[in-house]
């Protein structure tokens, strides 16, 4: 497939915000992280401006845009819009939450409700997010039971470097989210290699002796090219990344993404300078962004469609 920028910003945005947003409210909820105005405002701020950019950007990649409302209306059968009510549900607690923490409680418990009902609903939009290729089974890259289970630990993960950072920025400790996150960072590591693994050894069952019931016959091929030119189907879904630059690729994405992370919550939890700290949890951001992007657009780039097969032959 080809790799459209506005679904990995909205992916990588809108992951690492929600992360970020299940932190800050497990955080308030069990007295970890700070209930001051300023690290209220930034701290939510910053979610909710990710979410809300990645889900703005998503829509970009609609030949219609402006009609992406209706997406709210198949929710009994569509992941998308499961997804897009479960957005737009998690903004309520949130709000709550965030206006707590900045102007103080309009009611009693206003914190610890925002909070609670913020840290599930976030969760729950991320699996949304991530069914909505789980649940497509004409893409085998992508119809494989780590995908949702993915976007949610790589959310932590990313959201857990944020929340690392901010942390540290306003002098508060931040041993119990460089374990948090580091833990996630181990786990997404680990789902990550299952998966690349998975996708890499599981067979092509889509080949066109199947399609057409002839494979006992021998090799079906057609006798005339579909298209005389190159069309949209060939550029947009008919894309494809070398597999030797696919190695590179993962293990660079691998490197940042993962171990460079998990090596500096693993530094932070020895406890350095403050001024180290801020220096290493600056660097762990810098390479989760690119690690995150680069992981992302492998997501993308490696999924085959089994229209391939009717253009190239062979099986996918």
């Amino acid at each position: 497939m080809h790799p459209a920028y506005s679904v990995i910003v909205f992916t990588t945005a809108s992951g690492a915000g929600y992360g970020l947003l299940v932190w800050i409210a497990a955080g308030v909820a069990f007295g970890f992280a700070p209930r001051d105005a300023a690290f209220g405002f930034v701290g939510m701020g910053v979610a909710l401006a990710m979410i809300t950019t990645g889900l703005l950007t998503s829509t970009l990649h609609l030949g219609r845009p402006e009609r992406a409302w209706r997406a709210f209306s198949q929710w009994r059968t569509s992941w998308l819009s499961r997804e897009g009510v479960a957005a737009v549900v998690t903004y309520i607690p949130a709000g709550l939450l965030g206006l707590g923490l900045v102007f103080g409680e309009f009611a009693p418990g206003q914190i610890v409700l925002g909070a609670a009902l913020s840290a599930p609903c976030a969760l729950i939009t991320l699996w949304c997010t991530g069914m909505i290729y789980a649940s497509l089974p004409t893409i085998r890259a992508w119809h494989q039971p780590l995908v949702a289970p993915l976007y949610v630990v790589l959310g932590l993960a990313t959201g857990g470097v944020l929340m690392t950072g901010l942390l540290l920025s306003f002098g508060h400790d931040a041993h119990w989210i460089a374990a948090g996150g580091g833990a996630a960072m181990l786990l997404g590591a680990i789902l990550k290699r299952l998966y690349w693994t998975a996708i890499d050894t599981a067979k092509k069952t889509y080949t066109a002796e199947a399609a057409t019931g002839l494979g006992h016959l021998g090799t079906v091929r057609p006798l005339d090219p579909p298209h005389t030119q190159p069309n949209f189907v060939m550029r947009e879904i008919g894309y494809q990344v070398a597999r030797r630059h696919a190695e590179k690729l993962r293990s660079t994405a691998a490197m940042l993404l993962f171990l460079l992370p998990l090596a500096a919550a693993l530094l932070l939890l020895i406890n350095p300078p403050h001024a180290l700290q801020l220096i290493i949890a600056a660097l762990a951001t810098a390479s989760m962004i690119a690690g995150v992007l680069m992981e992302r657009w492998l997501f993308f780039a490696e999924a085959e469609h089994v229209v391939v097969v009717y253009y190239r032959g062979g099986s996918a």
